[in-house]
């Protein structure tokens, strides 16, 4: 059996899938585009090419091996996009959850099987169509399960909301004993600088105290000095609009101490290594084209 356990962000990584960009499919149409993001490179034709996003998944991959992370990959669906593991799954203590993913996407899950196979089938849960989350959208920091969705009544209309009220009311439910906060996001289907797909684009803790925010990325301001609340003014790194388009929130955490991220990300990079973390830069800025990072593209299933 595959033991899981997953109480925060940032313990130290035993287990993981990491996406796959092989075989990963023609650049889409402006119509098939899923996020803002990917539509605006799409248009202005640099839309990241196969073998660019197979290396700079090498590159994640070849940290993981350096921290003896094993790693478990997506088996292969030939012309289709599986970098981003996180929205198929996502763990919460020793308990995975399927998502409920946009339904054009509902095979990347079954790439996985093979691992889910592993996992105690009472521990793999499932929810009923209506209730939407994702795993970009939900983050566990010890008592506390934050989670993103958005609230308003035209919620069917936007594909960049992944999360619902359903899905929040689900996990609440599930775990009576931790405090689970939503959190409204802004959203957009044209503008990438001003639409937060998932949680991860604009939050993120590191270390045991630390985190990254990008205040722009909520709607309603208490809820984004909520969480100032919680970790301090002194312990954040605060992203500006163009640092969040570019995914600075949406690094990666190996253990307290040492995090993956991209090597272009040279302010977050420095207060990182000012705060005394072991910072592993890879090259990830043409998977970023897509609307995601690093943390997008795992899903972490063992920290001690």
């Amino acid at each position: 059996m595959l033991k899981l356990n997953i109480q925060n962000e940032t313990s130290r990584l035993r287990a993981v899938v990491l996406g796959i960009a092989n075989s990963n499919g023609p650049t889409p149409t402006a119509e098939e585009a899923y996020d803002p993001k990917s539509l605006e490179h799409i248009i202005a034709g640099t839309y990241p090419l196969e073998n660019d996003m197979i290396e700079e998944m090498d590159a994640f991959n070849n940290v993981f091996k350096k921290y003896d992370v094993k790693v478990y990959r997506p088996e292969l669906i030939e012309n289709y996009n599986q970098i981003f593991s996180r929205d198929i799954g996502f763990v919460i203590e020793d308990k995975f959850f399927k998502a409920n993913i946009l339904p054009d996407r509902d095979r990347e899950l079954a790439a996985i099987n093979y691992v889910i196979d592993q996992i105690n089938p009472s521990d793999v849960i499932s929810a009923s169509e209506e209730i939407h989350f994702e795993g970009g959208d939900v983050m566990l920091w010890n008592d506390h399960i934050f989670i993103g969705s958005y609230k308003r009544p035209d919620y069917k209309n936007y594909i960049t909301a992944r999360t619902n009220e359903k899905g929040v009311d689900f996990i609440k439910e599930l775990f009576p004993n931790k405090i689970v906060k939503s959190f409204d996001l802004i959203k957009s289907k044209t503008e990438a600088r001003d639409n937060a797909l998932h949680l991860d684009c604009c939050f993120q803790p590191v270390g045991l105290n630390k985190a990254i925010i990008y205040k722009g990325g909520f709607y309603d301001e208490k809820e984004y000095q909520y969480l100032v609340d919680i970790f301090g003014e002194d312990n954040l790194f605060h992203a500006t609009r163009e640092e969040m388009f570019h995914m600075f929130p949406n690094i990666f955490s190996i253990s307290p101490d040492v995090v993956v991220s991209e090597r272009s990300f040279t302010r977050l990079n420095n207060w990182l290594r000012n705060h005394n973390f072991t910072v592993e830069e890879i090259p990830y800025a043409e998977i970023s084209k897509q609307g995601g990072l690093l943390r997008c593209s795992t899903l972490p299933l063992l920290r001690d």
